[in-house]
């Protein structure tokens, strides 16, 4: 009875045990081909009847068409004893070697290959393969893992991508080359396989802290030194203080985020899963090849936690390794910081209650105080508005639409070029920028002409505003209409031109006294000749010619006084030198009969001197000097007839300003009034206005940006005059 059992035990064996050849392209200790082996190993143990064999090509270390060759003739010998009933070829080596060589050593056999790359189903063809062959592609998702990178790290500025030049490595390269044309413009992307491990460990250790390093092979590098994956992963790892991902499982738990990876026990488990079909009797034509990888999004919890990254908000399914395990831990410290949570919620429950009323007080004293600044803002007469960086008009009051005839919601995203002449909101733009630059208050002066022919006069008050965040929002200005103050100033100085007008017409009187005496000893010496009958056609037109010469200068003197009444409107370049010859012209006779000494000196007489400004109001300034200088020496030669007065004008310029120093010996101005002399209706004479000097000031320092100041020097009293020679840009 016993041998019975034996036999039908044996006869069983015979029967039903199968043999099944696992073929790896790598070599024992690659954690890819072990973790396969391991996935098939774990699947068939609870299968008696299967007996597993495993053999490794190591064409990491070897390979060439001749080794595989020898390596053929060395399985034909070894195997040639041996029944497999299926062999499974792992990766694209022995996946390859298994088409080239299957009628010389697997004839009619079935093949399952698994982590096949860059899968083309017209390899099947060759030597009819098609109808021996399926399995497990391996596919891995280089665009998804790029989206995940992306997604986790939104200040993500480079990426460098590490590889070799293994068969693997090109076939991921090939299908590189799209997606980092397609991203390389969203960031700046490294692609290395050409440099030795010096190299490279030099370039991941100086990257910096916007940067990821997306690991693809490292098994030899450019200088043909050989790496275990560990050994060059390790290598990078040391240096890297940046995240590290990729795309196979094998990395992980060596210091790997992780990422959408091909997994090799997921490879491994559905070509187990097929194999045992096979072995069931299934024929391998009706098993389909699995062309969806069964990758999958597995991280590293620890590597996680020490870059700070959370990739609950992106994923749904995903897998985490080194996780820790204790659930009461957790929960402890859960219960902590919920109790924690209580306690603080219930000690700011309690503050609240207590300052909530505080906070309402605050706020109704916030409120009324918004009404109230906002009613004030709207009654205020100045014009005010307030505009963001871009100089668009955010808000303004009712007094500036009320200016430009306009509504609030017509004024609102406006600029400067919808309000003023191009030239004049090109400057102020120029200030604006000046503003938000420097952070500096400024003050300029703004003419507007409307359309209803009005002209008003403005100094523009500008300031930056700042958020609550203390970023700057933008520009208020307040609009300070000076109109009235400008045309009072005009009137003032046509006062004090009227002024001066005893003084010109006695000018005049003195210009024309000696052409009249001329003009009339002419006609008399006509008449003459007519009465005795001597008059000749040539004495007729040299009493012409010399009629008009006469004629023509008093006619000139008429046309400088009319010019020094009218006002100049706008500021231009002009003469100095010519400014003093029409001055001149019109006082030097009356000067000259008072008996006094008018001297002038240009030191630099060979050069133009030119002086920005108004012209008619800085001969005013002159004529008003002059002529209190000339007063005073008339004076003094009143009491003492043997003193000669003396007028000294003397010219000379610096970088950027025109120097007038104006000095008369009448006597130095006493000391407590000296300093009053510019106020206005401040004056010694009796018939005086206290206007001329005023009006002097006013016109040098307000309207032509200069300088004006008096000073005592023994017994003379120099005026010192100082005027820009150019423009001010400003």
């Amino acid at each position: 009875m016993k041998k019975i059992f034996i036999l039908l035990v044996l006869i069983y064996s015979f029967c039903f045990s199968k043999e099944v050849l696992l073929l790896h392209s790598y070599h024992k200790g690659y954690k890819w081909s072990d973790d396969i082996s391991k996935a098939i190993e774990e699947k068939f143990k609870s299968y008696d009847n299967i007996e597993l064999t495993t053999i490794y090509m190591d064409t990491k270390r070897v390979a060439g068409p001749l080794y595989l060759d020898k390596l053929a003739n060395l399985y034909k010998i070894q195997l040639k004893k041996r029944n497999f009933d299926l062999i499974i070829a792992s990766d694209n080596n022995a996946f390859e070697f298994v088409i080239r060589y299957h009628e010389y050593l697997f004839k009619n056999l079935p093949v399952l290959f698994t982590g096949i790359n860059n899968f083309d189903k017209a390899l099947l063809d060759e030597n009819h393969m098609i109808k021996y062959m399926s399995g497990v592609v391996e596919q891995v998702d280089i665009e998804k893992n790029f989206n995940l990178i992306l997604k986790l790290h939104p200040k993500l500025k480079n990426l460098l991508i590490l590889n070799d030049k293994s068969k693997t490595g090109y076939a991921v390269k090939r299908d590189l080359r799209s997606i980092i044309k397609k991203y390389k413009k969203r960031i700046n992307i490294e692609y290395i396989d050409n440099m030795n491990i010096k190299k490279i460990k030099q370039k991941v250790k100086n990257l910096d802290k916007n940067s990821v390093i997306f690991f693809i092979l490292f098994f030899q590098d450019i200088s043909g030194k050989f790496f275990t994956y560990k050994q060059s992963f390790k290598a990078i790892k040391d240096v890297s203080s940046v995240p590290i991902y990729g795309l196979w499982d094998f990395y992980l738990d060596y210091g790997m985020i992780g990422g959408l990876l091909t997994s090799a026990k997921a490879q491994g488990e559905a070509v187990a899963n097929m194999a045992l079909k096979v072995l069931n009797g299934v024929k391998i034509k009706d098993i389909p090849i699995l062309n969806d990888s069964p990758n999958k999004y597995i991280f590293d919890y620890k590597e996680l936690n020490k870059f700070n990254i959370n990739i609950k908000p992106f994923l749904d399914e995903y897998e985490i390794i080194n996780e820790p395990n204790s659930l009461y831990k957790e929960h402890t410290k859960f219960v902590i910081l919920s109790l924690l949570l209580i306690f603080i919620l219930s000690v700011i429950v309690l503050i609240m209650k207590v300052n909530i009323k505080r906070r309402k007080k605050v706020e109704n004293e916030l409120s009324n105080q918004l009404k109230f600044e906002k009613v004030l803002l709207e009654t205020l007469p100045n014009a005010i508005y307030y505009k963001n960086k871009e100089g668009k008009i955010i808000s303004c009051n009712k007094s500036f639409c009320q200016l430009f005839n306009l509504k609030k919601d017509e004024v609102i995203g406006k600029t400067a070029y919808d309000f003023y002449p191009k030239d004049i909101a090109k400057k102020n733009s120029k200030i604006d920028e000046e503003i938000l630059k420097t952070q500096v208050p400024n003050s300029s002066e703004l003419t507007i002409h409307f359309s209803n022919k009005q002209m008003k006069f403005f100094i523009l008050n500008k300031a930056v505003y700042k958020n609550i965040s203390g970023n700057i929002g933008g520009i208020v200005c307040i609009m300070d209409d000076i109109t009235e103050r400008v045309q009072q100033k005009q009137f003032l100085i046509q006062q004090s031109k009227l002024a001066e007008m005893g003084d010109m017409v006695a000018a005049i009187a003195h210009q024309w006294n000696e052409p009249l005496v001329e003009l009339s000893a002419q006609v008399q010496d006509i008449q003459t000749s007519y009465m005795l009958d001597e008059l000749e056609n040539i004495s007729i037109e040299e009493f012409v010619n010399d009629s008009m010469v006469q004629i023509q200068y008093m006619s000139k003197t008429l046309s400088d006084f009319r010019n020094f009444l009218k006002p100049s409107t706008k500021k231009a370049m002009f003469s100095l030198a010519k400014s003093f010859e029409e001055i001149f012209e019109i006082i030097s006779k009356q000067v000259f009969y008072s008996n006094i000494t008018l001297s002038h000196n240009y030191k630099h007489y060979k050069k133009k001197l030119m002086i920005f400004g108004y012209e008619n109001e800085f001969k005013q300034v002159l004529l008003n000097i002059i002529n209190n200088a000339k007063n005073k020496i008339i004076q003094k030669n009143e009491k003492n007839e043997e003193f000669k007065g003396e007028i000294s004008i003397n010219v000379s310029q610096e970088q950027n300003y025109n120097i007038i120093l104006i000095s008369d010996n009448a006597g130095a101005i006493k000391e407590n009034i000296i300093d009053s002399i510019f106020d206005p209706y401040f004056t010694t004479k009796k018939d005086g206005t206290g206007i001329g000097l005023y009006m002097a000031k006013v016109i040098i320092e307000d309207k032509m940006a200069g300088f004006i100041s008096v000073c005592n020097n023994k017994h003379k009293v120099i005026f010192t005059i100082k005027l820009p020679n150019k423009q001010n840009k400003s």
